[in-house]
């Protein structure tokens, strides 16, 4: 159902598996190895990683979820010819709501990848197999309420395929300081098709 390899003009997204990641090479970019994690996690639904078997089960659940048609998680890497190809720059996500006809996109990127619109080129992707492929009506992204870099970028990508801004829901993300509001964006199939090919 869901793709098994998407290819942008910088970007591979394969599959989040055992078979694609080196579990342990994951975890260390998902844990507090990682010596931005606490600015990465800020404003995302996911806490550091405590251990590899945590990861491990993370991918697991992922493939799982994916052979169950319930989500598609990719591994993002830089093409050649870019800084850092081949690495894990980080994860994307596109989850169905079949009974709402929507596709809901969600990703988080390692710092050193940040600020090269990567954000908006894998959205570009998870859009055309959201609409083309999987015949949904509506995409939607939200961000958590104060986080600016990712407001900018689903702005600026939201609006090149002719999207919106729907507004603040209260209280809609869990957090382990207390429930934390988001912003939602939303493109309907209608104005990706009059607007494809904008933002990529």
């Amino acid at each position: 159902m869901f793709p098994e390899r998407i290819e942008t003009e910088r970007l591979v997204l394969e599959p989040l598996t055992t078979e694609n990641v080196d579990v342990l090479a994951l975890y260390r970019h998902c844990s507090h190895h990682n010596p931005h994690i606490e600015e990465i996690t800020e404003h995302i639904s996911w806490e550091p990683h405590e251990t590899p078997k945590e990861t491990l089960e993370f991918v697991e659940a992922q493939e799982t979820a994916r052979a169950n048609g319930e989500d598609a998680t990719y591994v993002i890497r830089p093409k050649a010819g870019e800084d850092g190809a081949g690495e894990i720059a980080g994860a994307t996500g596109l989850h169905p709501e079949w009974d709402r006809r929507t596709g809901v996109l969600g990703a988080w990127l390692r710092k050193p990848f940040w600020g090269r619109g990567y954000s908006g080129e894998r959205a570009a992707a998870l859009m055309e197999v959201a609409f083309d492929r999987l015949d949904l009506e509506l995409v939607a992204v939200t961000h958590h309420a104060g986080n600016e870099k990712s407001r900018r970028a689903i702005e600026k990508y939201v609006e090149a395929h002719g999207g919106q801004h729907e507004g603040r829901l209260r209280n809609y993300h869990p957090d382990p300081d207390g429930p934390a509001d988001a912003h939602r964006y939303t493109v309907t199939r209608e104005q990706w098709a009059q607007n494809r090919g904008d933002g990529e």
